[in-house]
Order: C-alpha cells, then sequence, then structure tokens
C-alpha cells in the first residue's frame, strides 16, 4: 500500500506540467507542501487537481474522510481507523460497492501529483524478517499522476486518499506481502480521468490500463526512512543503498 510519498517540484512547476489555471490556497497551511518524505500516517496537505474544479490545484488533507463525519474530529477518526489505514488508501476493486466510496467514484475524483512514493520489500536475514524502504519514481523524473478520489466532509473539509490495485510484475517483486500498487495514470488519461462524462466502464477502464512498469525505476534506500526522529524528511533519503539481503533481480 502507499502510505509515503515525495514532493519537492514547487506549486509552480507542478502547475506547468498540468496546465492549472490557478492554485488554490488557504494563507493559514504552507504555500508550497514539500516533502522529502510525507507520512500519510500524519496526515499532511497534499496539492490535488479536483474534479469538481478540473484547472486548479487545491491543498487536500490525506486520509479519507466519509461525508457524513465532521473534519474538526479528524485527530479523533484518524486515530479510531488506523488499524484499517486511517483511509490513506482506497481498494480501487471496491470504487462502486462501498458506500464510503461510490459517490465519490463518479463526481470526485483527483489527482494526486508527487515525484516519486515508497514501498516497503521484506526481506530475511537469519531466518528473521525485516522491511527495506524502496524509492519508485519516473524514468524521466515527471511527475506521477497518482489516481485518487476525494470528499468534503459535514463542516466542509476536504480528504483525499490514494487508490490502489492488484500488483504489476514490478511492484509483486518488491512490494512482496501486501500485492498491491498505486493506481498511476498515464499522462493521456489526466483529462479523461476528471471528466465528469466517464461512465463507470470508463473508470475502470483507465484503471486498468494505467503507467506501466516500463515507465517506473525503482531501487532500495537506508532505513532510516522508518526512523520516528524525522530522519526520513530529508534531501538524500533517496540515495540507493544496497543491502545483500535483496535477493531480486529490480533493475
Amino acid at each position: 500500500m502507499c502510505y509515503g510519498i515525495r514532493i519537492v517540484k514547487k506549486a509552480k512547476e507542478i502547475k506547468m506540467f498540468y496546465n492549472i489555471k490557478s492554485i488554490e490556497n488557504n494563507k493559514s497551511v504552507d504555500s508550497e507542501h514539500i516533502y522529502n518524505y510525507a507520512n500519510g500516517f500524519a496526515h499532511p496537505n497534499l496539492w490535488v487537481l479536483p474534479q469538481e474544479r478540473i484547472g486548479y490545484m487545491v491543498p487536500m488533507k490525506w486520509g479519507l474522510i466519509p461525508p457524513y463525519e465532521l473534519g474538526e474530529n479528524s485527530k479523533e477518526y484518524y486515530k479510531k481507523t488506523v488499524k484499517y489505514g486511517s483511509g490513506l488508501n482506497a481498494r480501487s476493486e471496491k470504487l462502486f460497492y462501498s458506500n464510503n466510496y461510490k459517490n465519490s467514484a463518479t463526481t470526485k475524483r483527483c489527482i494526486i501529483p508527487v515525484d516519486g512514493f515508497y514501498e516497503p520489500h521484506t526481506a530475511t536475514k537469519n531466518g528473521k524478517a525485516f522491511k527495506i524502504p524502496f524509492y519508485f519514481q519516473r524514468k524521466n523524473e515527471a511527475p506521477i499522476n497518482v489516481a485518487g478520489i476525494y470528499t468534503l466532509t459535514k463542516d466542509n473539509v476536504a480528504t483525499f486518499t490514494i487508490l490502489t490495485k492488484e500488483a504489476t510484475p514490478l511492484f509483486s517483486k518488491i512490494h512482496n506481502k501486501k500485492n498491491r500498487r498505486p493506481v498511476l495514470l498515464q499522462d493521456a488519461d489526466i483529462d479523461v480521468w476528471l471528466d465528469n462524462s466517464l461512465t463507470e466502464s470508463d473508470i475502470i477502464n483507465v484503471i486498468d490500463d494505467d503507467m506501466p512498469d516500463e515507465l517506473l525505476t525503482t531501487y532500495p534506500i537506508s532505513k532510516d526512512l522508518y526512523k520516528r526522529d524525522g530522519q526520513g524528511n530529508r534531501e538524500g533519503i533517496i540515495t540507493p543503498v544496497e543491502y545483500d539481503e535483496i535477493q531480486i533481480n529490480y533493475k
């Protein structure tokens, strides 16, 4: 599952790549939303391109809160749901069956632009399993178009979740316990994903035909990513690190 992302491009760079007309931001929050490592469980604000405001990008809190809840109670809600992932990811297979997702699936789809993201690989040493973080980015280092859905709570707080799907071959090797991957839209589907006229079958087709593994590169990085003292949120965190315990070909 995708619980950690990297965003280092400035808002103006993202605006240019996606041909955004306007950036909307609340002066009370950071105007750039730049993170070398954004831990989803901290529920940061990230830039989002929403279906209801095509041509705009706005900050939203990562961690979907259902529309019948209050955003002002977000800390309590996330704490209560942490064992279920605190709304950070949503299985795309449940889009049209879950009461928390199905309305958003048709009217509140979104794109979360990121530079890269982190996934854990489970390795073993002396019979003991442990996790090694891998970093994913596009080979051309362009923004990755992560697919998501969002909601507005009863008190009008916008929150989003990242859609996931069954792992493709590359992700099966890396994310080898959960065997999932985020839904990564192809560039040709950026406008399509936000189109109000999409049918259920259209939406499923876009998800099924998302970015192929061949456009991505991945490699292991420092386990500092998992430390709780903030060492993961540093510029050099994506420096490659070799581990003897890794027994897969990821290059």
